[in-house]
């Protein structure tokens, strides 16, 4: 169990000044979506220049293993391995043997930080829920063997999740796309966790998910895209729109800044305490040390 630690106001000043150092870590990014085929180095450098040092990509399948970790390398990120609830239809038992073996075989490269995304999902009709329950069992199994943190689907089935991670204790990792109870985010925090906030906050009708981004602690949220996935309302095409025509809104990583204004709106706190004190906490949930701080800086910058 790892609390969060707080950042006080002297530490965040201290960081302000030093404006050079300063980056976003997108820390849940599906680079590797078919809708980023025509465009993807493109969409990558349009995100270093909004000033995204890194992306956290997370596999969905073993399938898509070696191309999330090709694409870390390629563009500077990092990645999780880890089979998706919504691909356990399709998953083998021998699926999680290839997980053991890639999470073994490359344990000692830096840029794999993470198993995931796993998780659980109470939302889309026809899931198999004990199938994914014996995924996500079998996944913070190999955490915990591995010594990695997990980064969670979590979407009506936080309650599951928790039982799952009291039953098998991992060092701690990131709830993506949390929302929640409170009662249940504080849970999640008590068990060393971190929760993402994305583009969903930007919709004035989320009121629960708005309130959890206030009333929790800044140094417990981390920020997220998901992209191409949950786009934020500037971007979001409508049931209507799209019967017109129009295409469905695509979220892509250089989206964070305004996203983040949007938490430092709802907070009343400055952009920069959000960029630092949210860039910290990924890399804390990751076990990411202060040498990601010059590479992310470079990134940023390049």
């Amino acid at each position: 169990m790892r609390p969060a630690i707080a950042l006080g106001r002297r530490a965040v000043a201290a960081l302000i000044a030093h404006p050079q150092s300063m980056y976003w870590i997108d820390s849940h990014c599906h680079l590797d979506a078919a809708e980023f085929d025509a465009d993807r180095q493109a969409v990558r450098d349009s995100a270093r220049s909004a000033g995204v040092g890194l992306c956290v990509l997370p596999a969905v399948e073993a399938a898509n293993f070696d191309t999330v970790r090709l694409l870390a390398h390629t563009h500077g990120d990092v990645y999780a391995l880890g089979i998706h609830p919504l691909y356990t239809p399709r998953a083998q038992a021998q699926d999680l043997q290839t997980l053991d073996q890639q999470l073994r075989l490359h344990r000692s490269d830096k840029r794999l930080v993470a198993v995931g995304e796993t998780g659980l999902d109470g939302w889309v009709p026809g899931l198999d829920m004990a199938t994914q329950q014996r995924f996500y069992t079998a996944q913070l199994q190999l955490a915990r063997l591995h010594r990695l943190p997990v980064i969670l689907h979590v979407r009506r089935s936080a309650d599951l999740l928790l039982k799952g991670l009291r039953q098998t204790p991992v060092q701690g990792g990131i709830a993506h796309a949390f929302n929640g109870s409170l009662q249940q985010a504080r849970q999640f925090i008590d068990l060393g966790f971190k929760l993402g906030f994305g583009g969903a906050l930007t919709y004035e009708r989320a009121l629960q998910l708005r309130r959890l981004a206030t009333e929790l602690p800044l140094d417990a949220l981390v920020l997220e895209t998901d992209s191409p996935d949950i786009p934020p309302h500037w971007l979001y095409v409508t049931a209507a729109q799209r019967e017109a025509g129009a295409a469905q809104g695509r979220n892509t990583p250089d989206q964070m800044p305004r996203i983040a204004q949007m938490l430092a709106d709802l907070r009343g706190v400055s952009l920069e305490e959000v960029q630092w004190v949210t860039t910290r906490n990924v890399r804390q949930a990751l076990g990411m040390g202060d040498d990601w701080l010059q590479v992310c800086r470079a990134n940023a910058q390049n």
